[in-house]
């Protein structure tokens, strides 16, 4: 048993550090503050691969394993979630079931540029009615001739409006409920495809977020992704290997988080000495350390699975829960080292508070991977 990184992992890991600390850090927090997703960064990580980093050089990607990326989303994470959460989506999300389902169009048209960071993705399943309960999906798409048509409505889809191309589940027969539930590749500009409201959000603000409306949208047949009725199957699959992109995620907020509390509490003095030398600040840093670490063990197991194709459902979940937990904890317990210099905005740790709470709820809620995990263990 290995537990050390390859030499091509530790490299790949230096080279995106020193690139979010250059290119990303510097502006998180302003475009935090401003709710303003930058495509400009984003274009540079397709320079530097990430955008693709999973897929063949084939299809335009930099040919890495699920480990690589990660360890990038973990690196990129630790300065600015958002920036996490949009890459997340766009390779995990969307990207991944092209890949693992689309036909050879399909990858050519779509995953080729989104792998080159050509176009941005976004993944569409959440409505008012179906957000846990996704067999209950309202929006209907009803096959036409050569093309379906779309109608309904779909909430909290990040990237949303930043976005050119979108993997979205319709219903196309609802007496079927999760049997009849379809998937499909839209485009942005489509007749009949608009956008609703931009949410105000608590966290990964600079993330874009809103509704996606259809009115008698037109989708043409080979736009189909799978076959008809196989669209539960195809969501459920992405999200049991996507579920770990939430965990590396929830992994760098907590490392970044655990970071600037390590530094404040060495130069931070009180009582003519640093606050890290008291042991009740001591022992905090001491159990974060600990817990970001098994979370960085069970997160990287379930990318080790991954990459040799075996069953990782049921660890997906576990690296979810735990991880997601731990940066929610890390990062209160950051902000509480911080005091009252913690609660202002001039600090990060009142961001990284904020963004660590979403990875206890997309991509499944903390119970649904209780939920997950539990039937697993009894089937």
């Amino acid at each position: 048993m290995d537990f050390s990184l390859s030499h091509e992992h530790e490299m790949m890991r230096k080279t995106v550090h020193g690139f979010a600390e250059k290119e990303i850090k510097p502006s998180a927090a302003w475009r935090d503050e401003k709710e303003e997703f930058s495509r400009e960064i984003f274009n540079k990580m397709a320079g530097l691969g990430l955008t693709g980093i999973l897929w063949p050089e084939e299809l335009g990607g930099a040919g890495g394993d699920y480990l690589a990326y990660i360890i990038a989303l973990e690196e990129i994470s630790r300065v600015d979630a958002s920036l996490g959460a949009t890459l997340g989506v766009h390779i995990s999300l969307c990207s991944w079931p092209i890949y693992t389902f689309g036909t050879a169009e399909q990858k050519h048209k779509f995953l080729r540029p989104l792998a080159e960071g050509q176009l941005l993705g976004a993944f569409s399943l959440t409505e008012t009615s179906a957000g846990s309960d996704v067999a209950n999906i309202q929006t209907s798409a009803v096959l036409q001739g050569d093309h379906y048509v779309l109608n309904g409505r779909k909430i909290f889809v990040t990237n949303a409006d930043a976005a050119e191309v979108y993997v979205v589940f319709a219903s196309t027969d609802r007496v079927k409920k999760a049997g009849g539930i379809s998937a499909f590749i839209l485009e942005k500009g489509m007749p009949g495809f608009s956008f609703g409201k931009k949410e105000k959000k608590m966290g990964i603000r600079s993330s874009a977020a809103c509704d996606l409306i259809f009115e008698d949208c037109p989708v043409p047949r080979e736009n189909l992704l799978g076959r008809e009725g196989e669209g539960f199957k195809i969501a459920m699959s992405v999200l049991d290997v996507g579920r770990n992109s939430v965990a590396a995620q929830a992994l760098g907020i907590a490392q970044g988080a655990f970071e600037e509390a390590l530094s404040h509490a060495k130069a931070r003095e009180q009582f003519s000495r640093p606050i890290g030398n008291f042991q009740a600040i001591s022992f905090m840093l001491a159990d974060m350390a600990t817990k970001i670490e098994a979370a960085r063990l069970l997160t990287y197991r379930t990318a080790y699975l991954a990459d040799r194709g075996l069953p990782c459902g049921k660890e997906s979940s576990m690296s979810k829960l735990f991880a997601s937990d731990i940066a929610m904890e890390v990062t209160v317990n950051a902000l509480q080292i911080f005091g009252g210099y913690g609660y202002i905005r001039d600090y990060p740790v009142e961001r990284f508070m904020r963004d660590a709470k979403i990875t206890q709820i997309y991509e499944g809620t903390s119970e649904i991977q209780r939920l997950v995990i539990a039937r697993h263990l009894l089937q």
